[in-house]
């Protein structure tokens, strides 16, 4: 019988939570050097050599803050990668990541939250105090709570000596829109903006033109054949799933769908409500972040974030999230056709 992903509850003790802030799988190797500055966009170079800036600013803190045990802490270095999708701005987060001290943390904006809101802010505060970096990758300012939640952290690690780099999550749409990442930021970080240097990514941005057709979903029964033919891998009813991610903290996705091979969803449709399509997009991340094809039957993948939610405050995530089912989508057509 088909393992099923409603069958799995897993635990992560509050210990681990912070270990497991790491880059996804696919940036392990990455590094200054493996980033190749596009010609014509000379921002790409110059964000490049102040990466590298960041990282050695990171290690001399690091060192300083040995040197000055017993007394104040220096205050840690802030660096924002402010550009659109697809210019290597995680490329560069991960990069950094990789040169710098133990301990260290990476994580989405979105991660982060929901670390903070597992452990508690004190906790969270205390876990993270003795970091030389924290990376936060996507960083967003759609929701105010979040936004003030995490500003309110960086404040508290930063004093601490905690260096952080954040880079941006702003999806073009508008001319310019990209341009205000930075203002915005500093804004809402106001107390840290001093500490932040804003550095600027240009470059062409895959996303900038419309989202490529969704495959078409396959029969319920080809669905559970193959499902059935693919060693590891999971077959779930779509509503059952959902109702499934509403028992589970959204800090457990990632160990939930760890080690599976493919993930295959019966009888796909538009998301109910915004709760269940916010835990999709969580999902949507991790499965991203582990390689994990998608199959489905029923509704198209674009089609599970309806235009309503598309018109509104989380429009980012529901692109971001429907961009990266329809890559996983693809890896799913491609084992088909190779099989």
């Amino acid at each position: 019988m088909t393992a099923r992903l409603v069958d799995r509850t897993p635990v992560i003790p509050a210990d681990q939570l912070v270990a497991q802030m790491v880059p996804p799988a696919m940036f392990n190797e990455v590094s200054f050097d493996s980033y190749i500055p596009d010609p014509a966009e000379p921002s790409q170079a110059a964000a490049v050599n102040a990466a590298r800036e960041f990282a050695q600013a990171v290690a001399r803190n690091r060192n300083g803050r040995k040197k000055l045990f017993g007394k104040k802490n220096t205050v840690g270095a802030g660096l924002y990668l402010d550009g659109g999708f697809g210019v290597g701005k995680t490329h560069l987060l991960a990069s950094i990541y990789h040169a710098v001290p133990e301990p260290k943390a990476f994580g989405t904006f979105v991660e982060l939250t929901h670390v903070v809101g597992a452990l508690g802010f004190m906790k969270a505060v205390e876990e993270l105090s003795g970091h030389s970096v924290l990376c936060i990758d996507e960083f967003e300012l759609d929701d105010p709570g979040d936004t003030m939640l995490v500003s309110r952290l960086l404040t508290e690690l930063s004093a601490r000596g905690v260096s952080i780099v954040a880079t941006s999550n702003t999806l073009p749409g508008q001319l310019g829109e990209g341009r205000f990442a930075a203002q915005d930021f500093l804004r809402e970080i106001r107390k840290l903006a001093s500490v932040f240097e804003a550095v600027r990514v240009d470059g062409p941005d895959y996303r900038h033109r419309d989202l490529p057709p969704a495959p078409q979903p396959i029969s319920s029964e080809e669905l559970e054949e193959r499902a059935a033919h693919t060693d590891g891998a999971t077959l779930d009813d779509f509503d059952e799933l959902c109702k499934h991610l509403s028992t589970l903290h959204p800090s457990r996705y990632g160990k939930l769908v760890e080690g599976i091979p493919a993930v295959f969803l019966k009888d796909v449709h538009p998301a109910q409500d915004q709760a269940v399509a916010l835990r999709l997009v969580v999902l949507a991340d991790r499965l991203y972040d582990a390689s994990i094809p998608v199959i489905v039957s029923g509704a198209k993948l674009d089609e599970i974030f309806t235009e309503e939610m598309l018109a509104g405050g989380y429009r980012k995530k529901y692109l971001r999230a429907t961009s990266r089912l329809l890559a996983l989508s693809r890896f799913g057509e491609q084992a088909r056709t190779t099989g």
